[in-house]
């Protein structure tokens, strides 16, 4: 039987060298293919992973492992379908969550059907996470597993991959540690055993955040306001609801701001680079507490601000997925309108799993947690669990 060809993401970083090298042990016909994303070095903090050492880092690791390796440009695919949705969701006062849609747009998607044309049989990434496999009524449905490595799980960057998808979808390094991984490259002589993992935009590297928006949002000047936690619009009692969709809106509504109701301390360089719970770049001092962004205006350019961590106008017990923008992993198990599921959900990555329930209505999905949440933000993505398996998820709205 003719050995299944995989082609494996190389990043230039140790996690896909290991995934390639672990791939090649178990028999397959491996492919590496280098992704070029990004042209702009003039918004990378340039030696923080400029891509040109990651390329050749990712040729030295195919070369070391005798395998073919190529790089593809896919940067005009990545500019329309993330970079202009990152800035067109900035500008709207969202706050999008580039590697979960680079997972769904590029890698297994863009990539995916490059890989496929070569006559793959299989894509593998170094994501820690595991795949499953179980029957339901004679078919087979895949299952998107949390790596073993509990402090390196990143099942929900790929939160918004399909049953196609997985299919295809091979992730080696899911029952490891961190720590093996290190090991193993290190046993294997590989140039990328002592790298530092990437931080920053997915495959661009660290980027200034403002640098990068300044390219297409322009800095106009505003106020920041603080709002006192003992302002009146946190004292609302809970009424007396009509029926269970009431109930689901009232906790999770967020707050109306007005300038009036708090004061004036100071000043920016534009709404739509900031973002709900940040503490750093507001450069106002002197409040007993350090102040964060509890809510930004895009329209009226204003950023609301509250002293404290626990300040009223960051915790929130619920949130809203529009119909649309919501996704089931396991399609089996998609709610019905007016059905309830008890999960464990998460609102960005390595927060601790929390307990949740999902209640489907006509137009969306609310997910009303057990605690209050800090910081929920539009534009980024909830996903919910059942013990060690991702379900589905949602752009929050």
């Amino acid at each position: 039987m003719k050995n299944k060809k995989v082609v494996v993401g190389l990043s230039g970083g140790v996690d896909s060298s290991i995934t390639a090298y672990l791939l090649k042990e178990q028999g397959y016909e491996v492919i590496g293919l280098f992704m070029k994303n990004w042209h702009d070095d003039s918004v990378t903090i340039s030696d923080e992973c400029p891509w040109l050492d990651d390329s050749n880092d990712a040729m030295l690791v195919a070369d070391k492992l005798g395998i073919p390796f190529q790089t593809i440009d896919l940067s005009e695919q990545y500019k329309e379908r993330i970079v202009d949705y990152m800035f067109n969701e900035y500008e709207r006062g969202r706050t999008p969550n580039p590697d979960v849609l680079c997972n769904r747009e590029i890698k297994f998607d863009v990539f995916m059907k490059i890989a496929l044309s070569l006559g793959a049989d299989y894509v593998a990434t170094g994501h820690y996470c595991r795949k499953g496999e179980i029957e339901i009524n004679g078919k087979t449905v895949y299952q998107l597993l949390a790596g073993k490595d509990k402090n390196k799980d990143q099942s929900y960057f790929l939160c918004q991959l399909s049953q196609e998808q997985l299919s295809k979808t091979l992730f080696p390094i899911g029952e490891l540690q961190k720590s093996e991984v290190r090991k193993i490259a290190a046993e294997q002589n590989l140039v990328t055993a002592e790298k530092k993992d990437s931080q920053g935009l997915c495959f661009i590297g660290k980027v200034r955040l403002p640098d990068f928006l300044q390219q297409k949002l322009q800095p106009k000047d505003g106020v920041i306001v603080e709002i006192p936690a003992g302002e009146t619009i946190y004292q609302t009692e809970t009424p007396t609801f009509n029926n269970k969709e009431e109930k689901l809106s009232f906790f999770s509504k967020k707050y109306t701001y007005q300038k009036e109701l708090g004061k004036e301390v100071g000043k920016h360089n534009g709404a739509h680079y900031f973002t709900k719970g940040q503490r750093k770049g507001l450069a106002v001092g002197g409040t007993p507490e350090p102040l964060f962004v509890i809510e930004t205006d895009v329209k009226d350019n204003i950023i609301y601000t509250g002293q404290g961590k626990n300040h009223p106008g960051l915790l929130r017990k619920g949130l809203f997925v529009n119909q649309d923008e919501v996704h089931w992993v396991r399609e089996d198990l998609s709610l019905q309108q007016d059905e309830e599921m008890e999960v464990m959900a998460r609102i960005r990555y390595r927060q601790p799993l929390e307990k949740a329930k999902l209640y489907q209505t006509e137009n969306g999905l609310y997910i009303i947690f057990e605690n209050e949440q800090t910081a929920i933000t539009e534009g980024q993505f909830v996903a919910w669990y059942h013990k060690e398996e991702l379900l589905g998820s949602g752009v929050i709205s």
